[in-house]
């Protein structure tokens, strides 16, 4: 993934607005649990990283791979998901979001998604997460 650069911080605002659009179809497809349309927002091309297994993360590749591998989510009634921040640069924008499935701390997730995107499509979606009950070492920073 290309993050953004100092150029990036110029990218013309229809740009950085259609990626934003992008990001927020892309967030109601999980919050409604309706992938309807869903198909139209992922490149042909787009690889995905999941936020497990740790350390790398299930990585997917294929437009047909993503799709059944976020469809699962979405149509998942007792996943809840609840975005809480886009900030798009151009064609890269982060997603901050939380999710929750199930009952208890340790059935929820907060994390973020590193996207890119290519002529309206997404072409990259890494998964970052912080899993509740992961104990912090001294040598943990």
């Amino acid at each position: 993934m290309t993050f953004p650069s100092d150029s990036d911080a110029t990218a013309p605002a229809d740009r950085t607005d259609a990626t934003t659009a992008l990001m927020h179809r892309f967030n109601r497809a999980f919050t409604e649990h309706d992938a309807t349309g869903f198909d139209d927002l992922i490149a042909d091309d787009c690889v995905m990283e999941a936020v497990a297994p740790a350390p790398e993360g299930e990585r997917t590749v294929g437009k047909a791979a993503c799709l059944a591998f976020w469809k699962d989510l979405i149509e998942n009634p007792s996943i809840q998901f609840t975005p809480e921040r886009i900030d798009a640069f151009g064609e890269a924008a982060i997603i901050r979001w939380r999710l929750v499935a199930g009952s208890g701390p340790g059935h929820q997730m907060r994390g973020v998604n590193l996207m890119r995107v290519r002529e309206g499509r997404i072409v990259e979606a890494l998964g970052y997460g912080k899993v509740p009950g992961a104990e912090r070492s001294a040598t943990t920073p």
